[in-house]
């Protein structure tokens, strides 16, 4: 359990530099954003689907590295 714990946690920390990085990037100047939401215009069309599920993907990453810590600690 300690090996899926983690890689969980490292899907975790992909995905966030991810969002940190197109919000990074758009507020820099770097990337186009026309609509000023923090994603660049070139991401939003080909992978708009995962910023729009942004705080569902977060949620469930959590409840998983959760999950797996409780069986990884306290094993039923």
């Amino acid at each position: 359990m300690k090996n899926a714990l983690i890689l969980v946690v490292l899907i975790a920390l992909l995905i966030l530099f991810l969002y940190w990085y197109a919000g990074y990037s758009s507020r820099s100047g770097f990337a186009v954003d026309e609509n000023n939401n923090n994603v660049p215009d070139a991401w939003e069309n080909k992978v708009g689907w995962f910023f729009k599920a942004r705080n569902f993907i977060i949620l469930f990453l959590g409840i998983l590295i959760g999950y797996f810590l409780a069986l990884t600690f306290h094993p039923f």
